[in-house]
């Protein structure tokens, strides 16, 4: 397991997020509670900050990845190269950053026409474009390193958790998912997609059997925890009461087929996106090189 690679990888881009978010929350601060309209002359500044944030975390890609498999002895040469600047200027979900920066005003504005306490409704409007950055900034990351792993034939990914996890991530534990299968994520999910060739199994973050061992399950009802304890198998206990779906989670994954190139109406699609509609991995990257993410 590469856990160095990843555990720094990760890191770094935790630490990016952060202060890009808090720049942006510095800029924040600057607007007024009677005047919230003010941040229409600070947010460019804002976009600019989280755009550069976002190529950072992208130009990061093509590095963890290959630093990723060479960890495991794995040496893939890639068919295309990421292009960093594809990433940068939209969310994972194809909105541009700019909108969703200036969600936060009209949520603070909204706030007070009902009745909230103009500080109040500003302090959690700024709370909430923090978060924003944060999330654009990792989720270009996450996107770029995707793009990487689909840009290198043969190679997939594996599911690391980060105990103490929920018992729907330790079931998918060490998993291998081919390069366009979607990463499901519930609300606040930190679990860390690895570059590899095949599944990996051997620590607690990657072996579900493991997980539930060690007792860092969390969310485990007590008859679940006894079934498990006396030998049933841990994805059939828990996946028994999920009945949205067979972990419960969602995926960011568009399940529309559409035309090579662009989405309707000229809109660039995502990587999530492309993956879904993709019939083939040669089609995958033709559609990524024609969306910008890859050259």
């Amino acid at each position: 397991m590469p856990d160095a690679v990843v555990e720094g990888h990760y890191r770094e881009q935790a630490a990016l997020g952060a202060l890009v978010a808090r720049r942006v929350g510095q800029l924040w601060s600057r607007v007024s509670p009677a005047d919230v309209s003010a941040w229409a002359a600070l947010q460019p500044q804002a976009v600019s900050l989280v755009v550069s944030g976002q190529l950072v975390a992208a130009q990061a890609a093509e590095g963890y990845v290959g630093a990723s498999l060479a960890a495991q002895g794995v040496t893939v040469a890639a068919d295309a190269v990421v292009a960093p600047a594809g990433f940068a200027g939209m969310s994972n979900l194809g909105v541009p950053v700019a909108d969703v920066l200036d969600a936060p005003r009209v949520r603070a504005l909204t706030a007070i026409g009902a009745g909230v306490p103009p500080r109040a409704a500003v302090e959690a409007a700024g709370r909430s474009l923090q978060s924003a950055a944060v999330s654009l900034v990792q989720d270009a990351g996450r996107q770029a390193d995707s793009v990487a792993i689909a840009a290198r034939p043969r190679v997939g990914w594996t599911r690391m958790v980060q105990p103490p996890c929920c018992s729907r991530c330790a079931v998918l534990a060490g998993r291998f998912y081919r390069f366009n299968d979607g990463f499901q994520r519930h609300p606040r999910c930190d679990c860390r997609h690895i570059p590899a060739v095949e599944d990996t199994v051997g620590s607690v973050s990657t072996d579900p059997s493991a997980l539930f061992g060690s007792g860092q399950v969390t969310g485990l009802r007590v008859a679940q925890a006894r079934a498990i304890g006396d030998g049933a198998n841990p994805a059939q206990v828990v996946n028994a009461d999920r009945g949205r779906s067979r972990t419960g989670m969602s995926t960011t994954e568009s399940t529309t087929r559409r035309g090579v190139g662009r989405g309707r109406r000229g809109v660039r699609l995502t990587p999530d996106a492309i993956y879904a509609q993709a019939g083939s991995r040669d089609e995958a990257l033709e559609l990524l090189r024609a969306n910008g993410y890859l050259r």
